[in-house]
């Protein structure tokens, strides 16, 4: 499988990266699969019974907000301290475009630039209401949170513009209230790259069906040349045999990837 996969890469005039929550579980991040997976990672909400979709919800920032922003803010903090592993130095010594669901930013502190980010970046902030289109970096931002309750302890960000709470530019489920504007500018970018790409290999990672964002972009991006990889330890397998499947995490299939093309 990954010498076939290495044959696709070796082939091709570039590499775009699809990536999902598995990509980060190898830096020792939750991918949030389920909500036994969610309370693995946060016992607190099991103790209150709130799943991730309940959380991951707009409507907390306007109702409590300090509900909204203990989530967020703890998972903030996390990301700013996971150092991406290993397989991100091999997508960067590809050369890899990458279009990703993650919100965490591990790309960017690995090196990588022109990100797409589809639903937005949980290091960038907006006005919860919004006033505005206007989006701003979270740089500086630092949330107490009673880790107990898992609620925020002291002042919330307000918007830069009129003063009312500000959340994160991230797009959450049942959210009308997001401003795409930025991720759409990367978006935008990442298609015009592709135009002018050539022979594009995909290597999608971690992409599960659940949110199947990553993998509709992953398949539409390899509809051409039929270079797929999907690189997935538990959901592998490719439609109508258009690319190989590898059974693997991202780490130790990046890793491998390496090994056969240097």
């Amino acid at each position: 499988m990954l010498d076939a996969a290495a044959e696709l890469i070796a082939s091709a005039d570039a590499v775009l990266v699809c990536a999902g929550a598995g990509m980060g579980v190898d830096s020792g991040l939750p991918d949030f699969r389920g909500d036994h997976g969610f309370w693995a990672a946060y016992p607190p909400y099991q103790r209150l019974g709130l799943r991730f979709v309940e959380l991951a919800d707009p409507v907390h920032f306007a109702n409590d907000p300090e509900l909204a922003w203990g989530f967020y803010g703890h998972r903030l903090a996390m990301y700013r301290a996971t150092e991406p592993h290993e397989g991100f130095a091999v997508l960067r010594e590809l050369g890899a475009r990458v279009f990703t669901s993650n919100v965490d930013g591990q790309f960017q502190k690995a090196g990588f630039t022109g990100v797409a980010e589809v639903h937005g970046s949980i290091h960038h902030l907006q006005c919860l209401g919004p006033c505005s289109s206007r989006v701003w970096s979270a740089d500086g931002l630092d949330i107490e949170v009673d880790p107990e309750t898992m609620r925020a302890v002291g002042p919330l960000p307000a918007c830069e513009d009129c003063g009312s709470l500000a959340r994160p530019n991230i797009l959450m489920f049942g959210d009308f209230g997001w401003v795409p504007d930025r991720s759409q500018a990367e978006l935008t970018a990442l298609t015009e790259w592709r135009r002018s790409a050539g022979r594009v290999a995909v290597l999608e990672i971690g992409a599960g069906t659940a949110v199947s964002t990553v993998r509709r972009m992953a398949e539409l991006a390899s509809a051409a040349s039929g270079a797929l990889i999907r690189i997935n330890p538990r959901e592998p397998d490719v439609r109508h045999g258009r690319g190989v499947g590898v059974p693997m995490g991202a780490l130790a299939a990046l890793t491998g990837l390496r090994k056969r093309l240097t």
